[in-house]
């Protein structure tokens, strides 16, 4: 029985090293995206105090979460299993600036546990009195875009990218870039109407 066992070792030993087979492991593969040509359209409803453009590939709706407020709305990417959710808070001595830039603050860092990054860059238009924080997330982190910009007087208005699938960076990166260009579009036509 020994000798059985030893002989059928060596055959398949022998068998595994036979060919000349090179083998190297392969990059793991993801599917193609196709991307829709970048087209814009004004968002401009009675009742929310702001104007922006956003692409036509993309919809919005109202947010319709337990405790969400007028102008609270979601822009949805439904090709990508993407949303940018819109909050926008009136200013008041109940509800102050430098409470929600906290908040703003301190939801973009809960990111860290999974974050390789996060940077900080300032929205800066005096011209249009817009002024705010936008937080690039780098790594397989939940959200991977956010940002906030307020008049400082009366309006404040916070976005945060969010798909909804496993956060992978190596797949959703272009995904992630051809939509941080619509963010940057929206950001660069926003308007606080009078």
């Amino acid at each position: 029985m020994r000798n059985l066992v030893f002989i059928v070792s060596w055959i398949f030993l022998l068998s595994a090293c036979g060919g000349n087979h090179d083998y190297s492991p392969k990059p793991r593969g993801y599917f193609r995206i196709p991307f829709p040509p970048k087209a814009y359209q004004t968002f401009d409803t009675a009742g929310c105090p702001f104007t922006f453009l956003y692409p036509k590939y993309a919809h919005i709706e109202p947010d319709h979460h337990k405790g969400a407020k007028p102008c609270w709305l979601n822009v949805k990417f439904p090709q990508f299993n993407g949303t940018l959710h819109l909050t926008y808070e009136h200013l008041s001595p109940a509800v102050r600036l430098d409470t929600l830039t906290e908040h703003a603050h301190k939801y973009a860092f809960k990111n860290t546990i999974k974050a390789t990054s996060i940077d900080e860059g300032a929205i800066y238009y005096p011209d249009r009195k817009l002024y705010g924080i936008y937080y690039t997330i780098d790594g397989n982190a939940a959200s991977s875009a956010q940002f906030y910009f307020t008049d400082s007087t009366k309006n404040y208005l916070r976005a945060a990218l969010y798909f909804y699938n496993e956060p992978r960076i190596d797949s959703i990166q272009p995904v992630l870039n051809f939509i941080k260009k619509d963010m940057n579009v929206m950001i660069g036509s926003f308007r606080w109407k009078k």
